[in-house]
């Protein structure tokens, strides 16, 4: 007898046991077919036993998908309270065929795993996420599409009338930072699903666009208590000082077993989208208290640890940047190292060469020509000192010679994009930020112009670049050379480029096709008045030969001209592509 009811207890409690194993009761797939980089969300309905659902300590979910060519990709699940299922699974293929797919649920009673699943992808006019493209100086699309970025910082709520006119203006990224997921409302180790869903929004809406983010999370004001003071301090929004001080932030283990989980459910919830670019780890690192305090080296290490989980974790690797404050001393070599993107700020007021007399006849330093000359030297600097694409991922706002509201302001905008363009930056200065005060001088045509130009360029496919030797008298020249063609700016702030010579050193010999650009107007010189009789003849672009001869070549900018009634004056700068004729 007692035989009988030991065995019965044991009966029982191994039915007990599978009872309280987690269950996955329902799986609902957006779609059995998906384009290639768009969406494929998988709600789930979990039961299981936890406290916390963001806490993958307590629920782990985790999908493990493979490709038709048999690559596996784990990708986290996530909570979310704003859908009937309340968890969720995001994930978005880059190969055509039928994938497959299984979920694995834990909590401490054990865990389950689904039966095999499966969906089709099938090609899109979608190209995917941003990577380094294999010059190691560019960037391009999953698929192999050049990209080059033009945008700025833009921080307000998602408006979709404001993403359409940068959409508009050429505009095919914004940076933006967020405040920080974990507030004293959420909790520390939960995430605001307000501001969470904020997110999600913003993503679909560049989606729909064809524009891409970079998603700032560390903002540097929300980890200093005493630096720089006013509106830079935001340590008391933290729940993290729950667990460490602000000055040892980089350092805490406690806080780090928080960031762990908080990067884990970054991915889980945004990593499959296309439109996200960049994980913009910190925004001025030295405006911490943690760097403050003497720390600068704990401050690397932790950064290299933050990029080092997103590498080791995120299956579509988007790209890292951070960056320090944009003094002219403020040089981040430790994290321009570690980060994909090196990013070098610019604030020409703190330190850099700027008219301080504010006269401007009467001052050596001009603010147009030593504006662009600061931009040039730092975006060189970047490229001498490493191998990676080089970005100037925030600048600009009232820290110039002029005011906003000036034609001045427009024109330092103006040069500073074209000059990091023609010195081999991988994208548009971030200019510091989307507002009313800034937008007559900023969010105008000459965004549009440069990117019309840009899209000339296949960035990603050049290979031999190297910056090359060009002389401008009595101004200045940039230009990029490379095995399929060579781009560059001239400049002269103090009078224009009509009728001025310009030679490039060091080329190939042989006939060059000659493109100049009005970057004002926004169209190739060539094609001002021209007229075709067929769209397919419209695009074709055209030029001028010119030969060159002992490794330099020769090109004049025209003079103004008269052309039934309408003026072709050239400006003051100018940008060009030289095409070699074989």
């Amino acid at each position: 007898m007692k035989k009988h009811l030991l065995l019965s207890a044991l009966i029982l409690s191994a039915a007990i046991v599978i009872l309280c194993q987690p269950t996955i009761n329902r799986i609902v797939p957006s779609g059995n077919t998906i384009g290639l980089y768009e969406k494929l969300e998988l709600s789930l309905m979990i039961e299981a036993e936890y406290e916390n659902p963001f806490d993958p300590v307590q629920l782990d979910i985790m999908a493990l998908f493979t490709s038709p060519s048999g690559k596996e990709w784990r990708v986290p699940g996530f909570y979310s309270n704003a859908r009937w299922s309340s968890f969720s699974v995001r994930f978005s293929p880059d190969e055509p065929g039928l994938w497959s797919y299984s979920i694995t649920v834990k909590d401490k009673n054990g865990e389950t795993t689904t039966e095999k699943r499966t969906f089709t992808a099938e090609t899109s006019d979608y190209h995917g996420p941003i990577k380094i493209a294999s010059n190691k100086r560019y960037l391009e699309h999953t698929d192999g599409t050049p990209w080059y970025g033009v945008g700025l910082w833009y921080n307000g709520r998602t408006e979709t009338k404001v993403l359409d006119e940068l959409n508009e203006r050429g505009v095919n990224y914004i940076s933006r930072l967020i405040a920080p997921l974990e507030t004293w409302g959420s909790g520390l180790g939960r995430y605001d699903q307000s501001a969470c869903n904020q997110i999600d929004e913003l993503l679909e809406e560049l989606e729909k666009r064809e524009m891409q983010l970079a998603l700032n999370f560390w903002f540097h004001s929300f980890l200093s208590e005493t630096v720089w003071g006013g509106g830079n301090i935001a340590w008391h929004r933290h729940p993290y000082q729950l667990v460490t001080e602000a000055k040892d932030f980089y350092s805490s283990d406690e806080a780090w077993k928080y960031q762990e989980k908080l990067y884990r459910y970054m991915i889980a919830r945004w990593g499959y989208s296309r439109s996200l670019a960049i994980w913009f780890v910190v925004d001025e690192v030295n405006g911490t208290d943690g760097w403050a305090s003497g720390d600068s080296i704990g401050a690397a290490n932790w950064a290299r640890k933050v990029h080092s989980y997103f590498k080791e974790h995120d299956p579509w690797q988007h790209l890292t940047t951070g960056t320090r404050s944009g003094g002219f001393q403020e040089w981040w070599d430790r994290g321009y190292e570690i980060f994909d993107l090196p990013g070098r700020e610019i604030y020409e007021a703190q330190g850099f060469p700027i008219n301080t007399t504010g006269q401007i006849d009467k001052d050596d330093t001009h603010p147009l020509t030593y504006s662009y000359r600061n931009y040039h030297n730092q975006v060189k600097r970047l490229w001498y000192g490493y191998e990676k694409p080089a970005l100037i991922p925030e600048t600009g706002w009232d820290h110039t010679f002029y005011e906003m509201s000036m034609p001045g302001y427009q024109a330092q905008f103006h040069n500073a994009m074209w000059v990091s363009l023609a010195t081999g930056a991988a994208m548009s200065p971030f200019w510091w930020s989307y507002s009313g005060a800034l937008n007559d001088n900023v969010v105008t045509n000459q965004l549009l112009s440069i990117r019309k130009f840009s899209d000339e360029i296949p960035f990603s496919k050049l290979t031999g670049l190297t910056p090359l030797e060009i002389s401008n008298p009595g101004g200045d020249a940039y230009a990029v050379g490379s095995d399929k063609l060579i781009f560059g700016w001239a400049v002269n702030a103090d009078t224009d480029m009509s009728g001025k010579t310009i030679t490039i050193s060091g080329i190939e010999n042989g006939t060059y096709k000659l493109r100049l650009y009005h970057t004002w107007r926004g169209r190739f010189q060539d094609e001002e008045g021209r007229r075709s009789s067929s769209p397919e003849e419209e695009r074709q672009p055209t030029g001028n030969l010119l030969q060159a001869g002992e490794n330099t070549l020769t090109l004049e900018i025209p003079v103004l001209k008269i052309e039934a009634g309408h003026a072709r004056y050239i400006g003051q700068d100018v940008a060009f592509i030289l095409e070699p004729l074989e």
